[in-house]
């Protein structure tokens, strides 16, 4: 998959620096030429030595070489490849790239560099968790830089959470779907994604709403596109930045989410990892209610909103080939989400524990189990990233498999 395709690995400065001897020997296998940047740090734990014998090629790490300077230099260096990746992505490297520093060879290329990205972090759960790390991410992620992980699980420092490094074959696998353009599995095949909260108004300044960031349905929405699939993604209101490469419809209420879905047209795939609002105030007043002294709160009437997952399950010629919904519980997931499935009649729920422990709304992170017709799939604590990756390639194998034949009569 990755013949042809030259990569520029940026070895960093952390214990996961050894993963980066295994990712190019597995680069190597499918087909990809290796060139490395070895920062000073990441010299304490691998030489240039082993870097060099398994990419069969120089390694760069003077900034001021006069010989590289002369050969190549920065700028074609950081220009030489289809893909720049960096593994370790330290705390410390982050935040440089985040701020535009150019104070070594390794951020240089990063900063200089017209290709594309990947970055596959690697530091203390303490580290990543922290605003400055979350905030440079966030950044990062706006200015179109790829994340693969990291993933949680125990450390170097014997601590245990989110901060582990991805394994070589996962990054190798984000680095193919990154440069390798057959494998868009999805390609021709169209997808409505919604995402978010919404928003149902009380009076012209209040509204009943919910926590949820949008996250992990506008990463869904971009794994879809990066597999090909044309993509409309509508929106509850959300802060975080609009994927690339799908057709955003910003929305309000659920009212208007379930016009939005329709309005996409045909689809051949529709995810529902929205959080709609289950219910609406049945006559919002056009004027803002004011808090009169003495009086008691005034009385809500509530009624149901309208249900985007069922309308877009119920059977018929228009139906996407395959609906996907989610079922955010607090408590008997799984239980849960195979009854909502089938009352809901979408062929797929994704379940996830919403609790106020889990730090799953507004968080990075998610546990998810996959519901379906065959069974139950037990997924591990992902990257929401990771997640929508994830649940992208089951789609995409859904779509691979030749149609069942119907029996004979």
């Amino acid at each position: 998959m990755l013949k042809g395709k030259r990569i520029l690995l940026v070895v960093a400065g952390g214990i996961a620096a050894f993963k980066a001897l295994e990712l190019i020997r597995r680069l190597r296998e499918r087909g990809a030429a290796v060139r490395c940047v070895l920062t000073e740090a990441g010299a304490k734990f691998v030489t240039p030595l082993s870097l060099q014998a398994l990419s069969e090629d120089r390694v760069y790490g003077d900034m001021f070489s006069l010989t590289d300077e002369s050969e190549m230099g920065h700028i074609q260096l950081s220009r030489d490849a289809d893909l720049l990746v960096v593994v370790p992505a330290t705390a410390d490297l982050l935040a440089r790239m985040a701020a535009g520093l150019a104070n070594d060879l390794a951020s240089t290329v990063l900063l200089a560099t017209d290709k594309p990205v990947l970055v596959a972090p690697a530091m203390n759960v303490r580290m990543w968790t922290h605003a400055a790390t979350v905030a440079n991410v966030e950044t990062l992620k706006r200015r179109g830089i790829h994340f693969v992980g990291p993933t949680e699980g125990a450390m170097a420092c014997n601590e245990f959470g989110p901060g582990r490094m991805s394994e070589a074959a996962e990054i190798a696998d984000a680095i193919e779907r990154l440069v390798a353009p057959a494998a868009r599995p999805l390609a021709g095949r169209r997808a409505v994604v919604t995402s978010g909260p919404t928003r149902e108004a009380i009076d012209p300044v209040r509204y009943i709403s919910n926590h949820s960031s949008g996250k992990q349905g506008h990463a869904i929405a971009a794994a879809l596109a990066a597999l090909g699939a044309e993509v409309t993604l509508v929106s509850g209101p959300v802060a975080i930045a609009d994927p690339p490469g799908v057709k955003t419809v910003a929305v309000e209420s659920a009212d208007q989410m379930l016009a939005a879905c329709q309005q996409a047209g045909r689809v051949d795939i529709a995810v529902c990892a929205a959080a709609v609002a289950d219910w609406k105030v049945a006559r919002p007043t056009g004027a803002k209610i004011k808090k009169k002294p003495g009086a008691p709160p005034p009385g809500l009437e509530l009624t149901p909103n309208p249900d985007i997952l069922a309308t877009l399950s119920k059977p018929g010629a228009g139906r996407p080939a395959l609906v996907v919904g989610f079922a955010a519980e607090t408590e008997a997931v799984v239980a849960n989400a195979i009854d909502k499935r089938q009352r809901k009649g979408c062929d797929w729920i994704v379940a996830n524990d919403v609790s106020p422990a889990t730090g799953t709304f507004g968080g990075d992170r998610n546990t998810v189990h996959l519901v379906s017709a065959a069974g139950v799939e037990d997924w591990p604590t992902l990257a929401k990233d990771e997640v929508a990756r994830r649940l992208a390639g089951r789609i995409a194998l859904h779509f691979a498999q030749p149609p069942k034949a119907e029996a004979a009569e």
